[in-house]
């Protein structure tokens, strides 16, 4: 089965609370489930980055939840389409704590493709490996996470 990915930027509510967060990120789990959808949800305090895989009909559901969501505004569409094959497996929807300058960097890699890099020369330049660095890095250092509804670490 084909694997369709989207990654996206928005700005996050104003009076959006950690534990509204919290929520909407479990609430993302449970549908995602359902979906079949995995992926990673970048938040720096006051901007999102969030890239989904999956089906292409659970990322589309996925999406149009997202679009009509109260939470943020001002989306902006990184890259959408195909993938080989899933880089965040395990994620029902993983989020991570980063800083302003973290997320900066991965916003403006280059997500065309949604390609790593071929070498380890190369490695980090992508959009895509900049990412999994930094959600792999605060996933090793327990930090960033949101525990998924059975109570285990969302991974």
């Amino acid at each position: 089965m084909p694997f369709r990915a989207i990654a996206y930027v928005s700005e996050a509510s104003r009076n959006l609370t950690e534990q509204r967060l919290q929520e909407l990120v479990a609430e993302a789990v449970q549908f995602n489930e359902s979906a079949d959808v995995t992926g990673t949800l970048l938040f720096d305090g006051s901007r999102f980055l969030q890239y989904l895989e999956g089906p292409e009909a659970g990322i589309n559901a996925a999406y149009a939840r997202i679009l009509a969501a109260g939470s943020h505004s001002g989306i902006v569409e990184l890259n959408r389409g195909r993938v080989g094959r899933r880089q965040f497996p395990h994620w029902r929807m993983r989020s991570v704590r980063v800083d302003e300058l973290a997320l900066g960097k991965i916003a403006i890699s280059d997500w065309t493709g949604f390609v790593r890099s071929a070498s380890a020369l190369e490695s980090g330049t992508s959009a895509l490996d900049r990412l999994l660095s930094v959600s792999q890095s605060q996933t090793e250092a327990g930090a960033g996470g949101i525990m998924e509804p059975d109570g285990q670490l969302a991974r």
